[in-house]
């Protein structure tokens, strides 16, 4: 994978490729709150020559630090395509964990008939009617409460709360051990406020694509699961369950995962 940035007025951002595969689909991962790119490394090694591959660490995560919080998901959204375009990349699969998957909507809204195909793991849908005015209230409020939560608290219960299997909990620790107590708590509290601010601009949000929601069956991170049964019976959507996976659930199978999506760019190449 060769790293690369990309400058904005609010800092840099630092993302990887890997092209070897000249003429496949461009698979383009995107990490969800807190983590960056090591999140998908056993898909980095499965696709690796197969596909086309781009990864970013999202603006203030991982490398792409320092970086001023002052940025919306629309940003997020917009630097990504600026992104694309630089690389010249014009056939790709969007592929988000958790907070990359509302990324990944915000594109589709924004940018609509350019992805050839959206993938969600472990995330929800931002239109608002599956969301209650509580949760994004405590969204908006979430920041308070992990400055008050003990760092050593968090260390701990993070990485057991997103994954299942030792892998998993350990490389979320990695990930998180690149931050402070006061970096991650502000971090944190920036990515859901402008999550809540997504969901209450009320926006279609419609997905123009062929999609696959991917969710484990032992995610316990607050209502994904509940999300993913509404977000599918309502939209019409595949969701496969991912065995034996907690939130994180492409680093607790990643074998299972990678299959499920596998097959999934593989249908999209008579529609291209």
């Amino acid at each position: 994978m060769q790293e690369h940035i990309f400058s904005t007025l609010s800092g840099d951002i630092h993302y990887w490729t890997d092209f070897s595969a000249p003429e496949a689909m461009t698979l383009v991962f995107l990490p969800g709150l807190t983590a960056d790119h090591r999140l998908f490394q056993k898909q980095i090694e499965s696709f690796e020559g197969r596909y086309r591959l781009l990864v970013w660490d999202a603006p203030g995560h991982g490398a792409s630090r320092p970086f001023h919080l002052d940025f919306t998901l629309r940003d997020m959204a917009d630097w990504l395509h600026e992104i694309l375009q630089q690389e010249q990349v014009d056939t790709f699969c969007l592929i988000g964990q958790s907070m990359g998957g509302y990324v990944a909507q915000s594109f589709l809204q924004t940018y609509p008939d350019e992805a050839a195909g959206f993938i969600s793991i472990d995330s929800a849908p931002l239109k608002r009617p599956y969301t209650t005015s509580a949760e994004i209230w405590m969204l908006r409020h979430c920041e308070p409460v992990y400055q008050a939560i003990p760092w050593d608290l968090l260390r701990s219960a993070g990485p057991i709360g997103c994954a299942e299997t030792p892998y998993g909990q350990a490389l979320m620790r990695q990930m998180m051990d690149c931050y402070g107590h006061a970096e991650y708590a502000t971090l944190s509290g920036h990515g859901f406020r402008i999550l809540a601010d997504a969901m209450a601009a009320n926006l279609p949000y419609r997905i123009d694509c062929p999609a696959l929601l991917l969710c484990g069956i032992r995610d316990h991170a607050a209502s994904t699961q509940r999300y993913n049964r509404a977000w599918a019976q309502g939209e019409g959507l595949p969701l496969v369950w991912v065995p034996a996976a907690g939130h994180n659930s492409n680093t607790d199978n990643p074998v299972f995962v990678n299959r499920q999506i596998d097959l999934f760019v593989r249908k999209l190449s008579p529609l291209l």
